[in-house]
């Protein structure tokens, strides 16, 4: 692979998770949405069913998921591609840990559609925890991103 490719590979994972950070924050604003159209009164609900927030949230999240698993992944094939191992430290674990979050959120769904309250308490607390995660995980990547940096290739 040459050298420049190699180079400009580290700042995929960095732009495709900024961009994941911003959807994510879409997706949290539909789920709330979503919250006040199921327990709003019957008024109320008539007006906010025509969003679809639902239905918009339950596709923004499943794309998040997608995106972070993809991007994770990707992330440590770049790593390994450009350093031939992997840096165990903490954005690698806790990027893995967001990852393994999400999954048990996103497999809450059918649980949830059934109207249970404990599989929603616990969706909303581990995508919480995952928004929380992922603002620490984006001041420690842009450390990474800039120790790339400064380390360039001439």
């Amino acid at each position: 692979m040459p050298e420049s490719l190699a180079f400009n590979l580290n700042f995929l994972h960095p732009l495709a998770m900024w961009a994941l950070l911003a959807l994510s924050g879409y997706a949290m604003f539909l789920g709330i949405k979503a919250k006040k159209t199921r327990t709003a009164d019957a008024e109320t609900r008539k007006t906010l069913i025509k969003g679809q927030f639902a239905k918009r949230h339950y596709l923004y999240g499943s794309a998040v998921l997608a995106v972070m698993v993809l991007g994770t992944f990707g992330g440590m094939a770049v790593t390994y591609i450009n350093n031939g191992k992997l840096f165990v430290g903490p954005h690698l674990l806790v990027g893995i840990a967001m990852s393994s979050m999400l999954v048990v959120a996103a497999a809450l769904s059918p649980l949830m559609q059934q109207g249970n309250l404990i599989a929603r308490k616990i969706h909303v607390g581990l995508n919480m925890g995952v928004v929380t995660l992922f603002l620490w995980q984006a001041v420690t990547g842009m450390q990474i991103v800039n120790k790339i940096w400064e380390n360039r290739p001439a």
